[in-house]
C-alpha cells in the first residue's frame, strides 16, 4: 500500500485515515484486554491511570484529523472508548454506557474532536499557537452594520472540493466556532 507514517499517523492515498483509525483501535483493545486481566487487582484510580495512559491518549492524539472522516472510522473509536468505560468501571457489556460515560464526564468522540479544534482556534485567535495556524482564521470584518458585529463569527471559506476541504483546519474551525 502507498500508506505513509508520519508523526504516528498513518497517511493512506484517499485520506480516509482509515488504516489509522483500525490501527489505533487495534492497540487500544490490546492493551484494554492486558488491563481487565488485572483490573481485580487494581484500585479504581490505578486502572484510570493506565487507561488513560495506554488507550484514552491514543484516541486523543491527532483526533482533530478525524473531524470530517465518516462516521464509520469515529464509531471504531466509540467502541474503544466505551469498552474502556467498561474496564473501569466493571460494567456488563450489555449495561447501557451512557449513564458510565457521563459519570466519567467523558465526552463522545465526535465531541472530543470538536473540542480539539475549537480549543486549537480560541488558542489561534488569542496569539496562543504558531502563526500558521493564526493565518488561516479571518474574522468578519463586514462593513454592513449588523447585529453579529461583533459577535466574533469568523469567516467559512469556500471550499472546492467537499471531501479534504471540508475536513481542513481553516474549513472546520470558523464553522465550529461560528456554531457555538
Amino acid at each position: 500500500s502507498a500508506a505513509v507514517k508520519d508523526l504516528g499517523v498513518i497517511i493512506d492515498p484517499s485520506l480516509s485515515f482509515e488504516s489509522h483509525v483500525n490501527n489505533i483501535t487495534r492497540i487500544s483493545f490490546f492493551h484494554l484486554r492486558n488491563i481487565a486481566k488485572i483490573r481485580n487487582m487494581m484500585s479504581v484510580q490505578d486502572a484510570e491511570k493506565l487507561v488513560h495512559a495506554f488507550v484514552t491518549s491514543r484516541l486523543d492524539y491527532c483526533n482533530a484529523l478525524l473531524s470530517g472522516c465518516w462516521s464509520k472510522c469515529r464509531n471504531k473509536f466509540q467502541l474503544v472508548q466505551n469498552a474502556a468505560a467498561r474496564v473501569l468501571t466493571r460494567s456488563r457489556k450489555y449495561d447501557h454506557i451512557t449513564p458510565v460515560s457521563i459519570s466519567l464526564h467523558w465526552l463522545p468522540i465526535k465531541s472530543r474532536i470538536d473540542y480539539k479544534i475549537l480549543l486549537l482556534t480560541y488558542k489561534a485567535l488569542n496569539g496562543l499557537t504558531p502563526q500558521y495556524l493564526s493565518e488561516h482564521l479571518y474574522q468578519d470584518d463586514s462593513p454592513r452594520l449588523l447585529r453579529s458585529k461583533g459577535a466574533g463569527y469568523l469567516l467559512v471559506p469556500q471550499i472546492m472540493k467537499t471531501t479534504a476541504g471540508g475536513r481542513s483546519f481553516s474549513y472546520k474551525a470558523p464553522q465550529l466556532w461560528s456554531s457555538l
